[in-house]
């Protein structure tokens, strides 16, 4: 059985973003430990709102306070078929929310999109995709997996996270680091994500999960057996103490 994480409630959503500014910032400084640079993935939703409100807050501290945005290197863990400025595109989410508001004096992070030319094969995509990672995980060496120093995902209300959705298909796949999805229950149906093995090999794994509306899912997933069987619950399942384990417990 793995441990739990414990969920933060926080009565407004400047006290999520202090506690995930800290979160992240922990991360940051293992992985510079590690490797130099700091290499996540991200999600859609409202997680980039809240990176930026958390991420962006003025701050006197130290350089190890402070995000380094010119040593991070950010992935996105899903992402839709549709050009970049779309108001469907994760990667046009987090740039208008967040990329888009880094002070010039911050630097600035190297984000890899997908490549739109190959929009209408969403098989191309997910290769294309996979490259990527293998070229910036690989390197010359051959690894079962990439890893990720943080993916931080979002909970869907029915138990879904990246395009990974109950039920499907794709929660068996194991053989790909990217693969594609044409029939997304969730509109649009065309995208593409990281699959479960990818996402619970990274070093840390946080759900950032927001709205009175995903108690009672969460409660779900961390307290019955069908919910364990949900996206989520898998990730919560399979990825042990990578999950954060500090905090305030979830009130009811």
């Amino acid at each position: 059985m793995s441990k739990q994480p414990i969920l933060y409630t926080d009565p407004s959503t400047d006290e999520l973003a202090a506690r995930l500014r800290k979160y992240v910032l922990q991360c940051q400084k293992a992985a510079f430990e590690r490797h130099g640079i700091f290499q996540i993935a991200v999600s859609g939703g409202s997680l980039p709102a809240t990176l930026s409100k958390a991420l962006l807050a003025p701050d006197d501290g130290t350089l190890d306070d402070k995000p380094q945005f010119s040593k991070w290197q950010i992935f996105f863990a899903d992402e839709r078929a549709v050009p970049l400025d779309h108001e469907d595109s994760n990667y046009g989410l987090l740039k208008k929310d967040l990329l888009d508001k880094i002070p010039g004096t911050s630097g600035s992070p190297t984000v890899f999109p997908i490549n739109v030319k190959v929009l209408d094969n969403t098989q191309e995509i997910a290769d294309q995709y996979q490259d990527v990672l293998k070229d910036n995980f690989a390197g010359k060496d051959a690894v079962r997996l990439p890893l990720f120093d943080l993916i931080m995902l979002g909970c869907g209300p029915d138990g879904h996270t990246c395009s990974l959705f109950p039920g499907h298909e794709l929660l068996r796949e194991h053989d790909t680091w990217v693969a594609p999805i044409e029939d997304s229950p969730k509109p649009p149906a065309r995208r593409i994500t990281l699959t479960l093995p990818v996402v619970t090999h990274a070093e840390k794994i946080a759900f950032v999960a927001t709205g009175g509306g995903k108690k009672d899912i969460l409660k779900k997933i961390l307290e019955t057996e069908e919910g364990q069987g949900l996206p989520c619950g898998l990730v919560n399942e399979q990825a042990g103490d990578k999950l954060p384990t500090e905090g305030k417990p979830m009130r009811a």
